[in-house]
Formats: C-alpha cells, structure tokens, sequence
C-alpha cells in the first residue's frame, strides 16, 4: 500500500501531496527536498531523499518533501521536467509563505530531482544553497549552471551505474571558475547509496554547517 503523505499543497493542475511537520511557523532554516524520475519510481519517500532531509531537519531545518505531479496523490500528469519545476516552485512558495522568517533556504535533490533543483535554485534569489545527489549529467538540463555562482554541492557514487560519474565530472570541468561548485565523491556507493547513508548524511551537513 502507497504510504501517504501529511499535507495537500494547492497547485493549479489541483494538489501536491507533500510531508512537512514543521516544530513552528518561525524557523530561519528551511529545506525542500525533490525525488527521483516520476517515471520509474520515484515518490517523495526515497530513500534518498529521505535520508537528505534527515540530514537538513538535524540540522535545524524545516524540510518539505512533495510528490510531483501524477506521483501518489498529487494529481496531473508526468511533463518530462518542465511541469516539475512548475511543481516545485509551488512548494517553494508554500515553504516560504509559512515560514515567513526563513533567511536559509537550501533545495537538495536525487537524480531527476537534482536537475528539476539546480534550474529552480538557481533562478530564484530566495534560494542560496543547492545539492545535488546523483545528478545524471547526460540527460540533465543543466545549462543554468554556467551562471550560478550560488554553493552547490554534488554528491555521487563512485560506482553509480545509472547517473555515471564520468560525464558529471566532464560538466562540471566545463563551468567557470565563478561556478562555486564542490563534487564529493562516496567511494563504493551506487546510484542509491544502499550501504551508504550515513556517509552521505554526513556529507550534507558538512556542506551545510552548523
């Protein structure tokens, strides 16, 4: 049976079903966390994406996770990323609206989601950090990065067979030096980081700090 969620974010193609249990209304840290490809499996409750807004939660961030259109109770349709970022920004904008104090805001996402994150965060002035888990550089739109000179990290596995590593280090020796980039490579992991969690945990919040 599909774990549900907590909440229902209003979208105009309907609702996103989302998990976020804020402590209070007046966090100065918040988070939104992006899944995997719609398409083959991915739902807000990956592992993965899980396991970063652990990390982000433990350290004293509000983090919102939210299904994309058509995934479990989140109405809509698959749209091949664009209609994502559209979802994305809505859950964006409800973060900020009911944390009207937050002065860090952080996107951290897995796979598709590190794509769908890098282009939202970058384009918006309200986000200041991005991470991206297994970012899958040979299909992803990631032309935006070129002129980004937000903090950005890139989490991968060293033995990651679906978002291989290699065309993501060609990338990232492509950008400027203003890029403002860092790649931590996780010796061992694959694309899920199965025996790997709590290094990549701890990988998050060393980006991230106290």
């Amino acid at each position: 049976m599909y774990p549900a969620g907590n909440l229902f974010i209003p979208a105009p193609h309907g609702q996103l079903e989302a998990i976020y249990r804020p402590k209070s209304n007046s966090a100065e840290r918040v988070a939104l966390a992006l899944h995997p490809h719609p398409l083959h499996g991915g739902t807000m409750h990956n592992k993965v994406v899980f396991r970063a807004a652990k990390a982000l939660t433990e350290l004293g961030f509000e983090a919102l996770r939210f299904n994309f259109r058509g995934v479990g109770a989140s109405t809509g349709q698959y749209d091949e990323g664009r209609g994502e970022c559209d979802d994305a920004r809505v859950a964006l904008e409800f973060l900020l609206a009911d944390q009207p104090k937050a002065r860090e805001v952080v996107i951290a996402g897995f796979s598709f989601g590190s794509i769908v994150g890098l282009n939202i965060g970058c384009a918006d002035a309200r986000v200041h950090r991005l991470i991206a888990i297994g970012a899958p550089a040979r299909f992803g739109k990631l032309d935006c990065l070129f002129d980004c000179p937000k903090p950005k990290l890139f989490i991968h596995g060293s033995e990651d067979d679906i978002a291989p590593l290699e065309p993501l280090q060609e990338f990232l020796a492509k950008l400027p030096a203003s890029s403002n980039h860092r790649l931590e490579t996780i010796a061992g992991a694959g694309h899920f980081f199965d025996d790997q969690a709590q290094e990549l945990m701890q990988t998050i919040k060393n980006f991230i700090g106290q």
